[in-house]
């Protein structure tokens, strides 16, 4: 008795399509045909299919498949490089399922790195977005102390001023407002010296992290407040 692709495909809890792919693909040889062309599949294109379909179901890609039925290879060679595979997934997938719960569990942001979501939720929508750069720039280490000096000039009294300070403000208010914030940021520099050095901690190198740094200030900020910011480092 023989089988048509229909049958075969049932019996193999696959599907027609799947079948003829991998005859495409040379994965399972051509059956047989009748005298009316239908296919005729016998119990070894069955026992082939089954053994394709099990190893897929555990993930394992066509073309390792495909090799491990050649002579000079050792089928466990490629089990083994599977199980090193679905290690890294899985560790990948369980830093994605923590940072899932943080997401869940507390006031957290989706567009930070992980470790850091849960710690801005009280942050601006500007310093949040600077924060962001920062992380394509600093390492977690750089970005928690980033944050806190955020957080901490956000206690500043001038801080919802400098927010609504309009482009056009005058020389005297830019001015105040620089020398408001002055001593509270040299305070943080005291307590996070690398800021005062920022090439040494970054990623990509001190002249790239300094030009991203300067595009992102001048896309987030109007005139006046990159003007109050400049005072504040000359003065410092």
């Amino acid at each position: 008795m023989a089988w048509s692709t229909k049958q075969l495909a049932k019996l193999a809890g696959t599907t027609v399509k799947a079948i003829r792919h991998y005859h495409e693909i040379e994965l399972l040889d051509e059956p047989h045909r009748a005298s009316n062309g239908y296919k005729q599949y016998e119990v070894r294109h069955l026992v082939s299919l089954l053994r394709i379909t099990r190893l897929t179901d555990l993930g394992m890609p066509l073309a390792q498949i495909a090799a491990m039925g050649r002579v000079d290879v050792d089928p466990d060679v490629a089990l083994r490089e599977l199980d090193e595979e679905l290690k890294v997934t899985i560790a990948r997938l369980s830093r994605v399922r923590a940072e899932l719960s943080l997401l869940l569990g507390q006031r957290s942001s989706t567009d930070m790195p992980a470790g850091l979501g849960p710690l801005v939720a009280d942050l601006s929508e500007t310093d949040r977005s600077m924060l962001l750069v920062y992380s394509r720039v600093f390492g977690l280490a750089e970005l928690r102390d980033l944050r806190q000096n955020m957080v901490d000039m956000r206690t500043n009294s001038a801080a919802g001023e400098f927010d609504a300070l309009p482009p056009d403000a005058d020389e005297a208010t830019r001015q105040t407002l620089a020398e408001q914030y002055a001593p509270q940021l040299s305070a943080l520099i005291s307590r996070y010296p690398w800021m005062s050095d920022r090439g040494s901690r970054t990623l990509h190198g001190a002249a790239f992290t300094e030009r991203t740094i300067r595009q992102a200030l001048g896309d987030l900020y109007n005139p006046a407040q990159l003007d109050v910011y400049g005072r504040i480092r000359r003065m410092l």
